[in-house]
């Protein structure tokens, strides 16, 4: 056995030019398994493991910077086409207009996120030391491409490593204390420290036996908070989540307007809840603009009477003191007898979705936002803390908005988190999962429930500790009624942010050094 380990790292330190480049983009392809839908994670920790060992081969030969560069531009590419390969689907709501730009968008958005992973690759190669510093020094550079990732211009932190312990509810507990960036550093680790099982002459154990006796601890701890800490419910208060499941591009069809706007108004009256609580409907539900539609207007304060409120996302237009037209994706509260009482305005606006960069030059190419209102979105100052009548007070995130680790409350600390989405961009497979995945980690790190109500699913009803209470799927439409858990405690995370894992990355950073020495 231990001679078949061996063998196969020689295979990987013995590759190079195009046939390394090969191996690094189907070593980034598996490690993408190891994400929501499938939860392969194991296919993910050997992922990294290899990638390691493809270094190790770069270190060996002449120019091994911009050899561990073209090695971790191939697994970052690799990674993104497989993990995020729903990012095609957007493109074909409105094919005549956007699908000529899939073959580029094929190229250059995995190409261009895969530009973190050549730059950890090419800072790890830089620092290289044989043995098991090598293994320090790869995390550390990773761990904090990855934050970068999630920072560097609008960032986008999709698929962190943390993430491919979705299938374990118990180890993701950890996020309370060091957020989804400390555990990816871990993790990160745990799978660099699997290339020690293909040394030769014999594996080496230590490493890697650490690493997994650290995840075995952080199983245990998060299985012990799972079950000292059972769900319990704010006392008279009830939700319901409204899921229409319309098509995107039947969304905005104007003979399709009236239905749209029908099945809003059936599934907030179906029976079986109650004549009192708060009605959610999703990101962008209400097929026309509110502000211009006062027969719309009318039906809401119906609809609410005088012991509900109604959460609704809908586009907001605005005339600035210059008299220039503005559009926000906004999310507003009504409460009794229809009356709006609070308006968010999306902050974290996605990139040639809502908004062009450079829109002026990308206009003279021809290319244009995915969401078809004139020009691009503004962006809100959030976030914030709302005031929900008849429910605590509530952290407004508008769909990718909670990707964002510790940019996700205000204060005063709310209640809960209330994302409205509608992940019908996001495919009907994959994209929906991760994002799903990704809101639940919030839940955790905040210490915060969440509610999440989206067009197509999947619509959730989640606990502080990333339990889900209540779900609808994919593709299905209906509603959700549910309580509200109660918030925990405010986690280390929650009051620290990312220091527990800056202080990890020092950590990491320092440990080459001590092996070195010794």
């Amino acid at each position: 056995m231990t001679a078949s380990l061996a063998r196969i790292g020689d295979y990987f330190r013995a590759l190079a030019g195009w046939r390394a480049l090969l191996a690094s983009i189907l070593a980034g392809a598996v490690y993408a398994l190891g994400f929501a839908p499938l939860g392969i994670f194991p296919a993910m920790l050997l992922a990294l493991a290899a990638l390691v060992l493809l270094l190790d081969g770069a270190a060996a030969r002449n120019r091994p910077v911009r050899r561990a560069a073209a090695i971790g531009w191939g697994f970052g590419f690799g990674q993104f086409v497989v993990g995020m390969h729903w990012i095609f689907y957007p493109f074909l709501v409105d094919p005549l207009e956007h699908a000529w730009q899939i073959p580029f968008v094929a190229i250059l958005f995995p190409g261009g996120l895969a530009l973190f992973a050549t730059a950890a690759c090419a800072a790890a190669m830089a620092a290289w030391r044989p043995g098991r510093p090598r293994i320090f020094i790869f995390a550390t550079c990773y761990a904090a491409a990855e934050w970068l990732r999630g920072h560097v211009l609008t960032g986008l932190p999709w698929n962190l490593p943390s993430y491919g312990w979705g299938a374990s509810l118990a180890i993701l507990q950890c996020s309370s204390l060091m957020g989804a960036y400390g555990l990816s550093l871990l993790t990160v680790l745990f799978g660099a420290a699997l290339a020690e099982l293909f040394e030769a002459p014999r594996a080496r154990l230590s490493l890697p036996a650490a690493g997994a006796a650290l995840f075995v601890a952080l199983w245990i701890g998060g299985a012990a908070r799972l079950a000292t800490e059972p769900t319990s419910f704010v006392p008279d208060v009830h939700l319901r989540l409204v899921q229409p499941n319309i098509p995107q591009d039947e969304k905005y069809v104007r003979r399709l307007v009236v239905r749209n706007w029908q099945r809003l108004m059936d599934l907030s009256t179906r029976p079986g809840g109650t004549t009192r609580g708060v009605i959610i409907w999703p990101e962008a539900a209400p097929p026309v603009l509110l502000q211009r539609s006062p027969e719309a207007l009318a039906q809401i304060a119906g609809l609410i009477g005088s012991n509900r409120t109604l959460v609704t996302g809908n586009q907001r237009e605005d005339i600035d003191a210059n008299g220039e037209r503005r559009f926000f994706n906004s999310l507003y509260v009504f409460s009794a007898n229809g009356a709006r009482v609070a308006t968010y305005d999306k902050f974290h606006l996605v990139p040639f979705g809502e908004y062009l960069p450079l829109e002026a030059w990308a206009r003279s190419l021809g290319i244009t936002k995915l969401v078809g209102f004139p020009g691009s979105f503004s962006a809100g100052d959030g976030p914030h803390t709302l005031n929900i009548p008849g429910a605590p007070p509530a952290s407004p995130l508008i769909c990718y908005e909670i990707l964002f680790p510790s940019a996700v409350v205000a204060a005063p600390r709310p209640g809960w988190l209330l994302n409205i989405t509608d992940d019908s961009w996001f495919g009907p497979w994959a994209g929906p999962e991760q994002h799903l995945l990704a809101a639940r980690v919030r839940a955790i790190e905040e210490g915060l429930p969440l509610a999440r109500a989206a067009n197509t699913g999947i619509s959730v009803v989640v606990d502080a500790q990333g339990r889900v209470i209540a779900e609808l799927g994919l593709n299905r439409t209906g509603i959700v009624d549910a309580p509200l858990p109660r918030a925990a405690a405010p986690t280390p995370y929650a009051r620290f942010g990312d220091l527990v894992f800056f202080l990890l990355l020092i950590l990491s950073a320092a440990l080459p050094l001590a092996l070195s020495r010794r």
